[in-house]
């Protein structure tokens, strides 16, 4: 699924009140937005049931240059993780791989 499957997805369900794709864009900017400054602020979110994303630092490494195997270094670097809840583990025990 792709966001615009996915905003489309939320017009759909009556229950998200969303009366147009614009409205649905508008309100997935927003949680996206929300997400990104709970991560620069704090270096972490949590929604319970859904799950934790959270900063997660890479120490610097030596890797192999795949082309030539030569040696190289990797850079320290930062990147976000993603820890899922319980009640998404769940769906994802049930889900059909493709």
């Amino acid at each position: 699924m792709n966001r615009q499957e996915l905003v489309e997805l939320l017009v759909k369900d009556k229950n998200a009140g969303f009366e147009s794709k614009a409205a649905a864009d508008r309100a997935l900017k927003a949680v996206i937005n929300g997400i990104t400054e709970a991560i620069k602020k704090d270096g972490s979110l949590q929604l319970v049931g859904f799950g934790t994303f959270n900063v997660r630092s890479r120490p610097a490494r030596k890797g192999r240059n795949p082309l030539t195997g030569e040696e190289i270094k990797i850079k320290a670097s930062k990147n976000v993780g993603f820890k899922a809840g319980a009640a998404l583990k769940a769906v994802a025990a049930k889900c059909k791989i493709k």
